[in-house]
């Protein structure tokens, strides 16, 4: 069991889903480069290699700010502003909040089965892309998902300090194609998913590869 301090922020206003990056980015450039939990970035070259406390995200066409843990904290560091208003990619954003979720969650395995939908799944990189290619039937390649997405479980509860000390319970029921997403302007392969956990996570959780950016966000169904 692990209690979780969540934040989620829901602005007042409209961007396209191609434009989350840059609406990171003028989050980023708001609170200053040098709050590097807001971008996971050293330097130009040397990255943050733990699982992103600060998310960004859309919700229907409206830009949004999910927080854990310590991003929690640090999430202040926008609202301290006098003019919360910031440009993005040539225009200016007027940043009302439409909605603030401010919460204690309980992480925890549980006896029934939680079911959740996974939107821009970007459950391959290069290296687990090329053993999933080979696999020839249906059945290998959902069994090579679900081992991937529970791995991704436990790289989210390891970034928190949580400790799953039971088994993990996993199952895919639902499979969309395989399409191209871009991520930092490369196409990767991606997914629409639904599957089963005997796990409570919170809606709008990130998993897998590209979560700051918005990639990979759970909603429970």
């Amino acid at each position: 069991m692990k209690k979780l301090r969540l934040l989620h922020v829901v602005f007042d206003t409209t961007i396209e889903a191609h434009e989350i990056a840059a609406f990171r980015g003028a989050i980023v450039e708001k609170v200053g480069r040098e709050n590097i939990i807001f971008h996971n970035h050293l330097s130009n070259t040397e990255f943050v290699n733990n699982y992103p406390l600060i998310q960004y995200k859309r919700v229907g066409r409206k830009p949004s700010v999910f927080c854990l843990e310590q991003g929690v904290d640090e999430m202040y560091r926008f609202f301290v502003n006098k003019e919360w208003n910031m440009m993005m990619a040539g225009r200016e954003l007027n940043m009302k909040v439409s909605s603030l979720n401010l919460k204690d969650y309980t992480l925890r395995l549980t006896p029934d089965i939680m079911k959740f939908r996974i939107s821009n799944w970007l459950a391959l990189n290069s290296e687990n892309y090329a053993e999933f290619d080979k696999l020839s039937a249906l059945s290998e390649k959902i069994e090579k998902l679900e081992t991937i997405l529970t791995g991704n479980i436990l790289s989210f509860a390891k970034g928190i300090n949580w400790t799953i000390d039971q088994q993990i319970l996993l199952k895919l029921s639902l499979l969309s194609a395989p399409k191209v997403l871009k991520y930092k302007g490369v196409g990767l392969t991606g997914f629409d998913a639904e599957f089963s956990v005997n796990m409570f996570l919170p809606n709008y959780l990130g998993l897998g590869k590209g979560v700051s950016h918005g990639f990979g966000t759970i909603k429970q169904i």
